[in-house]
Protein backbone atom coordinates (compact mmCIF):
# COMPACT_ATOMS: atom_id res chain seq x y z
CA UNK A 1 0.00 0.00 0.00
CA UNK A 2 1.71 3.56 -1.12
CA UNK A 3 1.44 6.01 1.60
CA UNK A 4 1.43 9.74 0.41
CA UNK A 5 3.28 12.26 2.65
CA UNK A 6 3.12 16.19 2.32
CA UNK A 7 6.26 17.55 1.07
CA UNK A 8 6.28 20.18 3.90
CA UNK A 9 6.80 17.11 6.26
CA UNK A 10 9.77 16.02 4.72
CA UNK A 11 13.48 16.64 4.33
CA UNK A 12 16.09 15.57 2.01
CA UNK A 13 19.58 15.13 3.97
CA UNK A 14 22.92 14.17 2.62
CA UNK A 15 24.93 11.05 3.83
CA UNK A 16 28.26 10.36 2.39
CA UNK A 17 29.58 13.19 1.58
CA UNK A 18 26.69 13.98 -0.64
CA UNK A 19 27.04 10.32 -2.40
CA UNK A 20 23.31 9.50 -1.15
CA UNK A 21 20.74 11.51 -0.31
CA UNK A 22 17.17 10.12 1.35
CA UNK A 23 14.20 11.69 2.39
CA UNK A 24 13.35 11.67 6.05
CA UNK A 25 10.36 13.23 8.16
CA UNK A 26 10.28 15.74 9.51
CA UNK A 27 9.43 15.61 12.98
CA UNK A 28 9.87 12.10 12.97
CA UNK A 29 12.64 9.39 13.61
CA UNK A 30 15.54 10.53 11.56
CA UNK A 31 18.89 8.94 10.78
CA UNK A 32 22.63 10.21 11.98
CA UNK A 33 25.71 8.71 11.72
CA UNK A 34 24.66 5.00 13.29
CA UNK A 35 23.26 3.62 10.05
CA UNK A 36 26.42 4.70 8.10
CA UNK A 37 28.33 3.28 10.99
CA UNK A 38 26.77 0.38 10.44
CA UNK A 39 26.89 -0.31 7.02
CA UNK A 40 30.35 0.59 6.99
CA UNK A 41 30.94 -2.34 9.29
CA UNK A 42 29.60 -4.66 7.12
CA UNK A 43 31.84 -7.04 5.22
CA UNK A 44 29.71 -7.79 2.47
CA UNK A 45 31.37 -8.14 -0.92
CA UNK A 46 30.00 -7.76 -4.49
CA UNK A 47 27.34 -10.60 -4.89
CA UNK A 48 26.41 -10.91 -2.09
CA UNK A 49 22.46 -10.47 -0.64
CA UNK A 50 22.33 -8.33 2.71
CA UNK A 51 19.04 -8.21 4.83
CA UNK A 52 18.61 -5.23 6.90
CA UNK A 53 16.16 -5.59 9.93
CA UNK A 54 14.09 -2.42 10.78
CA UNK A 55 15.76 -0.44 7.67
CA UNK A 56 13.61 2.67 8.32
CA UNK A 57 14.02 5.04 5.25
CA UNK A 58 16.65 2.85 4.32
CA UNK A 59 19.92 5.22 4.91
CA UNK A 60 22.33 1.74 5.97
CA UNK A 61 21.30 -0.04 2.93
CA UNK A 62 21.93 2.70 0.70
CA UNK A 63 24.87 3.61 1.68
CA UNK A 64 26.00 0.24 1.84
CA UNK A 65 24.29 -0.41 -1.56
CA UNK A 66 27.15 3.12 -2.85
CA UNK A 67 29.91 1.29 -0.93
CA UNK A 68 29.61 -2.23 -2.12
CA UNK A 69 29.15 -3.01 -6.05
CA UNK A 70 26.50 -5.70 -7.03
CA UNK A 71 25.34 -6.02 -3.79
CA UNK A 72 21.64 -7.40 -3.47
CA UNK A 73 20.13 -5.84 -0.81
CA UNK A 74 16.44 -6.29 1.13
CA UNK A 75 15.25 -4.14 3.93
CA UNK A 76 11.99 -4.68 6.16
CA UNK A 77 10.12 -1.47 8.07
CA UNK A 78 7.17 -2.05 9.73
CA UNK A 79 6.37 1.34 9.84
CA UNK A 80 4.91 2.44 6.42
CA UNK A 81 5.77 5.65 6.09
CA UNK A 82 9.34 4.79 6.62
CA UNK A 83 9.15 2.13 4.07
CA UNK A 84 7.77 4.07 1.31
CA UNK A 85 10.37 6.64 1.95
CA UNK A 86 13.04 3.85 1.79
CA UNK A 87 11.69 2.58 -1.34
CA UNK A 88 11.48 6.32 -2.89
CA UNK A 89 15.29 6.95 -1.71
CA UNK A 90 16.12 3.58 -3.07
CA UNK A 91 14.71 4.85 -6.31
CA UNK A 92 15.63 8.35 -6.66
CA UNK A 93 19.17 7.23 -5.77
CA UNK A 94 19.78 4.27 -8.33
CA UNK A 95 20.40 1.67 -5.51
CA UNK A 96 18.63 -1.54 -5.88
CA UNK A 97 16.81 -2.17 -2.68
CA UNK A 98 13.80 -4.15 -2.35
CA UNK A 99 11.74 -2.88 0.82
CA UNK A 100 8.89 -5.50 2.46
CA UNK A 101 6.38 -3.28 4.73
CA UNK A 102 6.41 -6.46 7.65
CA UNK A 103 7.34 -6.97 11.27
CA UNK A 104 10.55 -9.09 11.65
CA UNK A 105 8.53 -10.77 14.10
CA UNK A 106 6.18 -12.21 11.53
CA UNK A 107 7.40 -11.97 8.18
CA UNK A 108 5.91 -12.85 4.98
CA UNK A 109 6.49 -16.05 3.70
CA UNK A 110 8.02 -15.40 0.82
CA UNK A 111 11.08 -13.51 2.53
CA UNK A 112 10.78 -16.61 5.12
CA UNK A 113 11.80 -19.07 2.15
CA UNK A 114 15.43 -16.88 1.62
CA UNK A 115 18.81 -16.74 3.10
CA UNK A 116 20.99 -13.78 3.42
CA UNK A 117 25.18 -14.10 3.47
CA UNK A 118 24.71 -10.74 6.00
CA UNK A 119 22.00 -8.99 7.53
CA UNK A 120 22.38 -5.77 9.35
CA UNK A 121 20.61 -4.06 11.98
CA UNK A 122 19.94 -1.25 14.43
CA UNK A 123 17.62 -1.50 17.13
CA UNK A 124 16.03 0.74 19.21
CA UNK A 125 18.09 1.64 22.12
CA UNK A 126 16.17 2.45 24.63
CA UNK A 127 14.30 -0.85 26.98
CA UNK A 128 10.86 0.16 27.58
CA UNK A 129 9.73 2.32 30.54
CA UNK A 130 13.77 4.26 30.31
CA UNK A 131 13.37 7.86 29.40
CA UNK A 132 10.58 10.11 28.65
CA UNK A 133 8.56 8.99 25.33
CA UNK A 134 8.87 10.99 22.53
CA UNK A 135 6.42 13.03 20.95
CA UNK A 136 6.38 11.79 17.91
CA UNK A 137 4.82 8.15 17.36
CA UNK A 138 7.60 6.98 14.61
CA UNK A 139 10.23 8.39 16.24
CA UNK A 140 8.68 6.44 19.89
CA UNK A 141 8.61 3.31 17.69
CA UNK A 142 12.18 3.50 16.07
CA UNK A 143 13.95 4.11 19.37
CA UNK A 144 12.26 2.21 22.48
CA UNK A 145 12.00 -1.42 22.08
CA UNK A 146 8.67 -2.78 21.31
CA UNK A 147 10.11 -6.04 19.87
CA UNK A 148 12.36 -7.66 22.27
CA UNK A 149 15.68 -7.41 21.33
CA UNK A 150 15.95 -11.54 21.65
CA UNK A 151 13.24 -11.53 18.79
CA UNK A 152 15.82 -9.06 16.40
CA UNK A 153 18.92 -11.95 16.63
CA UNK A 154 16.45 -14.40 15.79
CA UNK A 155 15.13 -13.08 12.92
CA UNK A 156 18.38 -12.64 11.84
CA UNK A 157 19.60 -16.35 12.59
CA UNK A 158 16.65 -17.45 11.12
CA UNK A 159 17.09 -15.75 8.05
CA UNK A 160 21.26 -15.78 7.55
CA UNK A 161 22.65 -18.70 5.49
CA UNK A 162 25.33 -20.82 7.57
CA UNK A 163 28.47 -19.11 8.40
CA UNK A 164 26.73 -15.84 7.34
CA UNK A 165 27.54 -12.16 9.58
CA UNK A 166 25.45 -10.78 11.28
CA UNK A 167 26.09 -6.97 12.02
CA UNK A 168 24.36 -4.56 14.52
CA UNK A 169 24.66 -1.45 16.13
CA UNK A 170 23.65 -0.51 19.91
CA UNK A 171 24.48 1.09 22.96
CA UNK A 172 27.52 -0.22 25.29
CA UNK A 173 24.47 0.08 28.21
CA UNK A 174 23.06 -2.86 26.24
CA UNK A 175 25.95 -4.98 25.30
CA UNK A 176 25.12 -7.73 27.88
CA UNK A 177 21.51 -7.50 26.45
CA UNK A 178 22.78 -8.16 23.26
CA UNK A 179 25.46 -10.73 24.12
CA UNK A 180 22.65 -13.02 26.42
CA UNK A 181 20.32 -13.42 23.31
CA UNK A 182 23.46 -14.28 20.76
CA UNK A 183 22.36 -18.16 20.43
CA UNK A 184 23.44 -20.16 17.83
CA UNK A 185 26.32 -17.34 16.83
CA UNK A 186 29.72 -17.42 17.18
CA UNK A 187 32.96 -15.59 16.14
CA UNK A 188 31.94 -12.73 18.13
CA UNK A 189 33.82 -9.61 17.80
CA UNK A 190 32.89 -6.01 19.71
CA UNK A 191 34.01 -2.71 18.48
CA UNK A 192 33.81 -0.08 21.06
CA UNK A 193 32.74 3.77 19.43
CA UNK A 194 34.64 6.14 22.08
CA UNK A 195 33.18 9.76 21.70
CA UNK A 196 36.24 11.43 23.02
CA UNK A 197 39.41 10.54 24.19
CA UNK A 198 38.91 9.43 27.74
CA UNK A 199 35.35 8.89 27.89
CA UNK A 200 33.43 5.92 27.81
CA UNK A 201 32.14 4.11 24.60
CA UNK A 202 28.90 5.44 24.16
CA UNK A 203 28.27 3.21 21.39
CA UNK A 204 29.52 -0.44 19.89
CA UNK A 205 29.25 -2.05 16.66
CA UNK A 206 29.03 -6.38 17.07
CA UNK A 207 29.64 -8.86 13.94
CA UNK A 208 28.73 -12.31 14.82
CA UNK A 209 28.79 -15.14 13.00
CA UNK A 210 26.02 -18.35 12.08
CA UNK A 211 27.94 -21.24 13.79
CA UNK A 212 31.06 -19.27 14.16
CA UNK A 213 33.52 -21.10 16.47
CA UNK A 214 36.37 -18.46 16.89
CA UNK A 215 37.24 -17.13 20.30
CA UNK A 216 34.87 -13.72 21.89
CA UNK A 217 37.38 -10.20 21.03
CA UNK A 218 36.99 -7.38 22.23
CA UNK A 219 38.27 -4.84 20.11
CA UNK A 220 40.33 -1.40 20.40
CA UNK A 221 38.09 0.98 20.88
CA UNK A 222 37.04 3.69 17.46
CA UNK A 223 37.48 7.26 18.61
CA UNK A 224 34.83 9.37 16.85
CA UNK A 225 35.60 12.99 17.34
CA UNK A 226 39.36 14.93 18.13
CA UNK A 227 40.41 16.38 21.19
CA UNK A 228 38.61 16.00 24.72
CA UNK A 229 35.72 18.37 24.63
CA UNK A 230 33.49 20.54 21.53
CA UNK A 231 35.58 23.72 21.09
CA UNK A 232 33.60 24.85 17.64
CA UNK A 233 30.91 25.11 15.37
CA UNK A 234 32.60 22.14 13.54
CA UNK A 235 32.32 18.76 13.79
CA UNK A 236 35.46 17.84 14.98
CA UNK A 237 35.48 14.25 13.67
CA UNK A 238 39.12 12.05 13.52
CA UNK A 239 40.51 11.54 10.44
CA UNK A 240 39.11 8.01 10.28
CA UNK A 241 35.48 8.62 10.75
CA UNK A 242 35.46 11.39 8.18
CA UNK A 243 37.03 9.05 5.88
CA UNK A 244 34.25 6.66 6.97
CA UNK A 245 31.21 8.97 6.97
CA UNK A 246 32.45 11.38 4.45
CA UNK A 247 34.43 8.99 1.46
CA UNK A 248 32.19 5.93 1.89
CA UNK A 249 35.67 4.32 3.91
CA UNK A 250 34.56 0.58 5.22
CA UNK A 251 35.63 0.53 8.65
CA UNK A 252 38.64 -1.30 9.59
CA UNK A 253 38.32 -4.37 11.46
CA UNK A 254 40.91 -5.84 13.60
Amino acid sequence: MSVTLPHDDLTRDAFLGGRVHAWQLRRGYRAGTDPVLLAAACPARAGDSVLELGCGVGVASLCLGVRVPDVRLTGVERQAAYAELARRNATEGGVDLDVVTADLAALPRELKQRAFGHVIANPPYFRPGDGTAADDAGREAALREETPLAAWTEAAFARLAPKGWLTMIQTAERLPDLLGVLGGFGSISVLPLQSRPGRPAGRVLLRARKGGRAPFRLLPALLVHEGESHLSDGESFTKELNGILRDGMPIAWP
